[in-house]
């Protein structure tokens, strides 16, 4: 397995396809899902974070992918988690700790101490997964319909001289 920075030309249809199913597994639908909006998105926040949109590849075929940045939030810098997926296939298999070790070193290069994602309350597997790593609940957001959650990014200790 490798990791691919996401080029929108040549990944094109990928990123789509697994934001479209990232939809429903979390809402039950895509109809929100804009397909247009979502490739300008990724286009404009992949040159602001280039290391932060990656595909996980397997033989030469996308199996997961990432999406990372840095926002202000209550007067801080925070990571933000804007997609962590793996294909139907890979759910657990062990493949997100991958995704999740490259995020928090991701975040460690930006120099933020926590980061943060929304995930839906109806998306058990994910919310284990999250809990697993360390994140926790902070509150519900868009009016109970996405779950904000908080992790440290545990920036190693430098050694001492």
């Amino acid at each position: 397995m490798n990791l691919q920075k996401i080029d929108v030309d040549k990944h094109r249809d990928v990123i789509i396809s697994f934001r479209r199913n990232s939809f429903k597994v979390s809402f039950g639908t895509d109809q929100d899902f804009d397909e247009d909006e979502y490739v300008r998105w990724v286009q404009d926040q992949s040159s602001l974070f280039p290391d932060g949109f990656i595909l996980l590849m397997e033989k030469g075929v996308p199996i997961g992918q990432l999406e990372l940045t840095v926002k202000d939030y209550e007067d801080s810098k925070i990571g933000y988690v804007n997609l962590y997926y793996l294909i139907p296939e890979r759910r657990g298999s062990g493949m997100g700790n991958k995704l999740h070790q490259y995020a928090l070193q991701f975040f460690r290069n930006q120099g933020v101490s926590e980061y943060h994602l929304r995930v839906s309350p109806s998306n058990h597997q994910a919310l284990g997964f999250y809990g697993r790593n360390g994140m926790t609940i902070m509150k519900k957001e868009l009016g109970g319909k996405v779950i904000r959650m908080r992790g440290l990014v545990n920036t190693p200790r430098k050694q001492q001289t």
